[in-house]
């Protein structure tokens, strides 16, 4: 268990960094400048998916739980979502609509971010199987 918690925290920083590094290069290379911070962006959305992959791999081992895990997993995409605009909020909601470059840019983290979320949480469903 710690192992795989270790391989996926792993998996989690090589992607921040890879994709942070990649994005915040792209943007000043253009010489684009964004309403937020992306690096707060990024550091949410890998915070919170490496909470909800560590939190799967333990709870997955419950046998009671086991079975509602993919209802479980629905909750925490709302709560995710709910969060994220509550800190972004001012980020997000400003009077002036956001350029598409800034609405890309907000998305961009989450996607990534969603979709290794989402196959480690596959993988720990199969595996428990």
């Amino acid at each position: 268990m710690i192992r795989s918690i270790l391989v996926y925290a792993a998996i989690f920083f090589f992607t921040f960094l890879i994709s942070f590094s990649l994005h915040e290069y792209l943007l000043e290379d253009r010489e684009i400048v964004l309403p937020f911070s992306l690096k707060k962006v990024y550091l949410f959305h890998l915070g919170f998916s490496m909470i909800i992959c560590i939190n799967f791999i333990a709870i997955s081992s419950v046998e009671k739980i086991f079975e509602q895990l993919g209802y479980i997993y629905l909750g925490t995409l709302l709560l995710k979502l709910i969060i994220f605009i509550a800190i972004f909020y001012k980020s997000i909601f400003t009077e002036e609509p956001l350029p598409f470059i800034t609405r890309i840019s907000l998305l961009i983290p989450m996607i990534i971010f969603l979709i290794i979320e989402a196959i480690i949480v596959a993988k720990i469903l199969k595996k428990n199987q």
